[in-house]
């Protein structure tokens, strides 16, 4: 075809293009306008799914959640549509190709998540909802295939990790300055701080999640040599920015989650011995069940609410007795532990929690915000939901799959002789276990919001363990 012609071609397909968008528009149907960026992201999953991949990532902080739709099936738009995407392209490609890394497939981490999706899937079969169930794991398959498996091969170049990392972090100050925007509107105060994120994030706590994850990544950043001084101080700009929106959130949660981080980092520096924290982890346990009588006739004289206040906040994380949020939490967990009692083995389903639970609440266990219609969400904990839902076993593999996550990152830190990936493992792990003391009062790994950065950063660990651990050379030139 000669230059001329192509020509030609272009301008009849653009005039087809007008005169195609110009019928839609005055039959006020406007969303043709969008359908070269939707030939161009098809285009894109045949050519670059990396570069989808990427994409995906830097829309989720800015997607808006749908979560009454007519398949009864809520959805984050535009990412899980792709996300999907990625997912067919994926098992298409793996059945085609029949190969996938091995390294990765054995790697224990890699296991520990093969063994919760079985078990999910198994658990789906035997559901009181089944459809419900098989509608959860497909939308888990949708969260780990794209941000787990695709994008560990993507991590093989190394480069590609601090484009994730930035591609969500940059969309997410613009949702913070929106949401402090909003904030100041109302005087920042202690009732705005819950919803003024929406639309972007459903409430404060999966938005302080969230900042909580990128928290010691942006930190870490911050302090490696490795980059140049300009870099260093755009990325101490973002993580003061950060630690200013997670206290303008109000998430009591968040601040507890980074707490436990800090204290994790506290103890890899001082390299305190694994034995040492296991015995004191034990011995604390062993305390609180011999005075928990005492222990919780002392949070009972805690009357102090939610507030304004940063200090009377933190105080009212403990108070059982009056705190609405705090009481609702325990009459979830109450009600999740009721469930499992009755079907401790296969649970009653992934994704059910919220249809079953309300006949498992007490009267005087229900606060002012309990409800019987199963509209308020889940079971408010990433190890308890998956008890009541999966039974024993999903709940072990949620615990099998946390604790791999945390040994093989701290065996990573201690075994790297390369300072920019010992500092990356860190910050990475750190985000990570901010999250997993996160999820013993939340859970948010149904959204794409928190799966996106969870499922990347465990993908991250797994690259850098199999690819870039003492390997300088394939840290640099490997590419996808």
């Amino acid at each position: 075809m000669t230059e001329r012609s192509k020509l030609i071609w272009v301008y009849l397909i653009a005039l087809l293009f007008i005169l195609f968008n110009s019928y839609l528009i005055i039959k006020e149907f406007y969303w043709g306008a969008f359908l070269p960026v939707i030939l161009f992201i098809i285009l894109l999953y045949f050519i670059s799914l990396d570069k989808v991949l990427l994409l995906i990532t830097f829309l989720t902080p800015i997607a808006i959640s749908l979560q009454d739709t007519d398949l009864g099936l809520g959805v984050s738009l535009p990412t899980e549509p792709l996300m999907f995407g990625v997912l067919i392209f994926f098992v298409i490609k793996l059945l085609y190709e029949g190969s996938y890394d091995k390294r990765v497939l054995k790697h224990p981490v890699t296991i520990a998540i093969m063994i919760n999706l079985i078990w999910l899937f198994f658990t789906s079969i035997t559901s009181e909802m089944p459809v419900v169930s098989f509608k959860f794991l497909l939308s888990r398959l949708w969260f780990v295939v794209p941000f787990y498996f695709v994008a560990v091969i993507l991590f093989k170049n190394y480069g590609k990790i601090r484009s994730f990392i930035w591609l969500y972090v940059i969309p997410l100050t613009g949702v913070i300055i929106y949401t402090m925007y909003h904030h100041a509107l109302h005087g920042f105060d202690e009732d705005s701080g819950h919803w003024v994120m929406t639309p972007f994030y459903n409430d404060h706590t999966a938005y302080g999640a969230v900042l909580a994850m990128f928290i010691p990544v942006l930190f870490g950043f911050s302090i490696d040599k490795k980059y140049s001084a300009g870099t260093r101080a755009i990325s101490g700009i973002f993580f003061a920015f950060f630690i200013v929106a997670i206290i303008l959130s109000y998430s009591r949660a968040a601040w507890l989650s980074l707490a436990v981080a800090a204290m994790v980092m506290a103890l890899v520096l001082l390299k305190i011995k694994f034995r040492w924290v296991l015995v004191t982890g034990v011995l604390f346990f062993g305390l609180f069940f011999t005075f928990q009588q005492q222990i919780f006739e002392k949070l009972e004289r805690n009357k102090q609410d939610s507030s304004a206040n940063f200090v009377e906040h933190v105080q009212s994380i403990a108070n059982i007795t009056s705190d609405a949020s705090n009481l609702e939490r325990i009459n979830r967990w109450q009600a999740a532990f009721r469930m499992f009692g009755e079907r401790p083995f296969w649970g009653w389903g992934p994704g059910t929690y919220q249809f079953m639970y309300a006949p498992f609440q007490m009267s005087r266990e229900k606060t002012i915000i309990s409800t019987n219609a199963g509209d308020r969400g889940n079971a408010h904990s990433e190890f308890i939901g998956p008890l009541a839902e999966t039974g024993v076993i999903g709940a072990l593999s949620v615990i099998l799959l946390f604790g791999l996550v945390i040994y093989r990152g701290l065996k990573l830190y201690a075994s790297s002789q390369d300072r920019e990936v010992k500092l990356l493992t860190l910050s990475v792990l750190l985000g990570l276990i901010s999250y997993f003391a996160h999820g013993f009062l939340n859970n948010f790994l149904d959204t794409d919001k928190a799966s996106v950065p969870f499922w990347g950063f465990i993908a991250i660990l797994v690259a850098l363990d199999v690819y870039h651990n003492n390997n300088n050379k394939n840290k640099k030139e490997v590419t996808t």
